[in-house]
């Protein structure tokens, strides 16, 4: 991206009492978890009643909280909020790639403004209302990234990888039902589109993380050899902890053996061949969980 220039009608400022106070939307895109300390320097240039669009993905690790949680205790619940995902890579776009995006808002309104704002004839957004599970797919699917990297660097191929993307999918679905999410929002562009994006796409930072995990690289060595940020890194052992306090039941990891799988070898509880065995003896169910007979 560093070969990218600017439009002449686009200007680049770190000055908030430049670009902030007359702002007629303000669009948030800084990693979640460096979000919240960003938004305290700069909210007071914030007017009161300015929308703001996230396109920032994952779960705080300190609150457990989706950008939903994080904007609204930062900015307050006056304002009105929109949250943009799908598979969207930034060289993609930059490049005039056809992009499809999904903006979620309570305000239907205003996700429909910002859709004709920023939609052209190569970037094409779509609109629903179900912030929740635009949220929960923009969190896991960076997850399930880490798990089809450590699957490809194992050299275990398109069988398992397809096998293992699948049932990350399928865990999706499972958090997103819990939560109130729709089904078809996981099934659409910021669920299992992103995912589809993020597990094979060779820009994905999460599948090169996982990758490297898989040739043997520690998480140590990765981080330090690397400037780019792979939030599954941080929004997987999160998410495990948002899952144990928030959903009731015996044996979550049986439910979600990926994303518990993924966060035990983060944390080096497991390793990657360990996680793998761990997955495949797995107890006999029904392929699908709400699945009863």
């Amino acid at each position: 991206m560093k070969d990218f220039v600017f439009p002449r009608t686009l200007r680049a400022t770190t000055n908030p009492e430049e670009c902030l106070p007359d702002a007629t939307y303000i669009i948030h895109a800084v990693p979640v978890q460096y979000s919240r300390k960003f938004l305290d320097t700069v909210k007071e240039h914030i007017p009161p009643t300015t929308p703001v669009l996230s396109g920032s993905k994952g779960i705080e690790t300190s609150s457990l909280g989706f950008m939903a949680d994080i904007l609204k205790e930062a900015l307050g619940n006056d304002r009105p909020y929109a949250f943009l995902s799908g598979p969207s890579f930034a060289k993609e776009i930059v490049d005039g790639v056809a992009t499809a995006v999904v903006i979620a808002s309570e305000d239907l309104l205003l996700a429909r403004d910002l859709a004709s704002l920023l939609s052209d004839d190569s970037f094409r957004c779509f609109t629903t209302k179900d912030v929740m599970g635009v949220e929960i797919g923009g969190a896991v699917k960076n997850v399930i990234a880490l798990a089809a990297g450590i699957c490809e660097g194992l050299d275990l191929g398109t069988n398992a990888m397809s096998g293992l993307v699948t049932r990350g999918c399928g865990e999706m679905r499972r958090l997103g039902l819990t939560l109130g999410a729709k089904p078809s929002t996981i099934a659409g562009l910021s669920g299992v589109g992103d995912t589809f994006g993020t597990c094979f796409g060779p820009l994905s930072r999460n599948r090169k993380f996982g990758y490297r995990l898989g040739q043997g690289e520690s998480m140590e060595e990765i981080l330090a050899s690397t400037s780019e940020v792979a939030e599954g890194v941080d929004t997987s052992i999160a998410l495990v902890n948002f899952i144990k306090t928030k959903c009731k039941g015996y044996r979550l990891d049986l439910k979600y053996p990926i994303l518990f799988g993924i966060a035990d070898i983060l944390e080096g509880n497991l390793t990657p061949e360990e996680g793998l065995k761990g997955i495949m003896n797995l107890p006999f169910v029904m392929e699908n969980f709400d699945e009863r007979y």
